[in-house]
């Protein structure tokens, strides 16, 4: 009997034939359909606070017992409002906001944490000097949804989060994050970066472990990434070849998708994808015509959507035996020229933990 497994969204049968005895209980993925209004900002809405403090821009709300926010969201501004002394978060989301001006953080440079900009109109030309440039204490910059072309990075040691997805960006300005050693996560997925804009980057950041540059304009992977990178997304790119030390430069990658790209065999140096902390791989939706040669200890390849005509098991073990097999659960190989007949009758051993093997 056939089995329907939902991996990466989709449902696909996997024949009962290429099944191999289950080594760990079946896990149990929980998607949840709503996404909060905050969730992205561990914020709750003003009015959840009680009365408004004085000590706060008329425009805003700044609750008494939260009296370090102020609360601007949804309200239709067209400018940032001066922001008094004593804020540290600021939310400005889901406005109308086109211009930041001079002066209006002038009295919380060196004090306030979080800056939330998502969902307005703001272009780079509308952004005045001494306003994102003299923020020294910012911890989290969130400034999605908006008309920027070149990244605005405030000069604070702190920041631990940039977001600016969803805009326009094609410009980062060398150098604008060196020093920022505890940024660790990155979110610029949506905008029109290349590999170019982005060479030497995110070199020298020690604890930056995340990256996300789905959908872009890369056609590598930008040089000079950290060794603490642990997650990298540059699905939706033009990425057509990965350089030969690229993944030895990164020890602690353990997550890498490269979906809906133009890789080829020919792209692809001989192990380049043989590294020990990969966990999962996301190579779908390209043009390879063989499985990469990958280490024992990953567990999730997706394959899936390329032209792939040859189940190549030496490509996943080297070897076979009792203490040399795959670690792999999840493969997925459908929309290829692969049919569950291809599979290796010595495949079992390999494939051990493997809970399933998917094809068309």
């Amino acid at each position: 009997m056939d089995s329907c497994h939902f991996l990466k969204g989709s449902c696909s049968v996997v024949p009962s034939t290429v099944m191999f005895p289950l080594r760990v209980p079946i896990f149990a993925v929980l998607v949840s359909l709503t996404v909060g209004q905050y969730d992205d900002y561990d914020y709750q809405p003003a009015s959840q606070y009680g009365p408004s403090s004085a000590n706060c821009a008329q425009e805003c709300e700044c609750p008494i017992n939260f009296p370090t926010a102020m609360y601007c969201d949804s309200r239709n501004l067209k400018f940032v409002p001066i922001v008094p002394s004593g804020i540290k978060y600021l939310y400005l989301q889901n406005n109308l906001i086109e211009e930041i001006k001079a002066g209006v953080f002038d009295n919380v440079t060196a004090e306030l944490r979080w800056l939330v900009l998502d969902h307005n109109q703001i272009t780079n030309e509308k952004v005045a000097k001494g306003t994102i440039d003299k923020l020294t204490g910012l911890h989290k910059i969130l400034f999605s949804f908006n008309k920027l072309t070149e990244a605005v990075i405030p000069p604070s040691k702190s920041l631990d989060e940039l977001k600016m997805m969803n805009n326009q960006l094609s410009k980062f300005p060398a150098g604008s994050l060196a020093g920022m050693q505890n940024l660790t996560s990155v979110h610029l997925q949506n905008n029109e970066l290349t590999s170019k804009a982005l060479n030497g980057v995110f070199k020298g950041l020690n604890k930056l472990v995340a990256i996300d540059l789905t959908n872009n304009k890369l056609k590598k992977l930008p040089s000079g990434m950290p060794s603490s990178l642990e997650t990298f997304y540059g699905d939706h790119n033009d990425i057509s070849s990965i350089a030969a030390g690229d993944l030895k430069e990164l020890p602690k990658l353990a997550y890498l998708r490269l979906a809906y790209n133009q890789m080829t065999d020919a792209g692809i140096p001989a192990g380049v994808f043989n590294v020990t902390s990969l966990i999962e791989l996301d190579l779908s939706y390209n043009k390879l015509q063989s499985i990469p040669e990958i280490n024992e200890q990953l567990e999730h390849l997706y394959l899936q959507v390329n032209e792939i005509n040859k189940f190549n098991l030496e490509n996943i073990c080297k070897f076979s035996g009792p203490l040399n097999y795959s670690r792999l659960k999840h493969l997925r190989l459908d929309g290829n020229n692969l049919t569950h007949a291809d599979l290796p009758h010595d495949s079992s051993n390999c494939l051990r933990q493997a809970s399933d093997i998917i094809f068309d």
